[in-house]
């Protein structure tokens, strides 16, 4: 018999304290498995009957780069042998790679800026008459903003990897993004889905940075964050957005259903013309406490109550009034 209802994965100290508060406060059995120190074997009974992963791409700014391959492999060894997992392996793939979160925009016409992915810059100067510079260098795994920044020349790009060669890592794939001007005094929007709905939206202002982390963690409502990637820009802003279009909403949900998430942050930009570019899914979603009370209701009570329905899902008809 597995010993709680739900198993936590995650690796941030502190990310999914809120979570875990709000597990224990409706008297759910949970494990908190920490990806950053973790060993299993093939023969292990399952913790729960329904793991939910909350992992994370950035895992690698802090140190635990390792927890990444560990919760793909975890995750797969379960979902083989029959174990539910919400988040799960699929939908952290995605996650990690920017180049397939691009591939999966496109087939399904959602418009979405133009990218390159390349592991050799002699290769990509090639294709260099095609790509539209100024452009966005990222990692293929991305997380937090790390290493984003904006190039404006091949030759810019060449004498950066050659000056710093760490730009490749974690795992020795870049790739470059169109870039699209956009209204840097309304920021970008970041919808948060929970079970295939929108839960809210937000818009998010930068003042030029490119961590975005929604967790009051990393970029608190005042003062200053614990944020592994500080910066000297003033602090990020968040905002309730109650007026997201229909169409941006619809186009969402297509993504969270295609990519297989339960739970998501899709964050799309709003160019010039008034068109609609979607460019980071993030599966990991840092819910933020304050914008949700904006809209009235505390945002980890709602995952709780998706969890919750998601693990009766998992009993036997007989068993699922004995589960609260």
């Amino acid at each position: 018999m597995a010993s709680a209802d739900i198993a936590v994965l995650y690796e941030h100290p502190d990310w999914q304290k809120p979570l875990f508060a709000a597990l224990e406060r409706r008297g759910v059995r949970y494990a908190a498995v920490d990806l950053k120190h973790a060993a299993f074997a093939a023969a292990d009974a399952p913790l729960a009957p329904l793991y939910f992963n909350q992992a994370s791409p950035s895992a690698y700014v802090r140190g635990n780069t390792r927890a990444v391959p560990y919760a793909l492999a975890y995750m797969r060894a379960l979902e083989i042998r029959g174990v539910r997992v919400l988040n799960g392996s699929a939908a952290f793939a995605l996650e990690l790679s920017k180049t397939a979160q691009a591939a999966l925009l496109r087939s399904l016409d959602i418009p979405a800026p133009r990218t390159w992915t390349f592991n050799d810059v002699n290769a990509l100067r090639e294709r260099a008459a095609e790509i539209p510079f100024p452009v966005l260098l990222k990692p293929e795994q991305g997380g937090s903003g790390a290493r984003i920044m904006l190039v404006e020349r091949f030759a810019d790009l060449a004498a950066l990897l050659a000056a710093q060669p760490d730009y490749w890592l974690p795992d020795n794939l870049l790739l470059l993004q169109e870039y699209i001007a956009s209204d840097p005094a309304r920021g970008i929007v970041r919808m948060e889905f929970l079970g295939g709905e929108l839960l809210y939206a937000m818009r998010v202002i930068s003042h030029g940075r490119f961590n975005l982390c929604p967790s009051p963690v990393c970029n608190p409502d005042e003062g200053a964050g614990a944020c592994e990637l500080p910066s000297a820009a003033p602090p990020v802003e968040f905002h309730a957005y109650r007026e997201v279009p229909a169409q941006a909403v619809a186009w969402g949900k297509r993504i969270m259903a295609a990519g297989k998430l339960d739970v998501g942050g899709i964050e799309y930009l709003e160019a010039p013309d008034g068109r609609l570019y979607f460019y980071d899914v993030n599966a990991n979603s840092n819910l933020r406490p304050s914008i949700a009370a904006e809209y009235g209701f505390d945002p980890f009570e709602r995952v709780v109550d998706f969890l919750v329905r998601e693990r009766k899902r998992t009993l036997p008809a007989e068993d699922e009034r004995a589960f609260a």
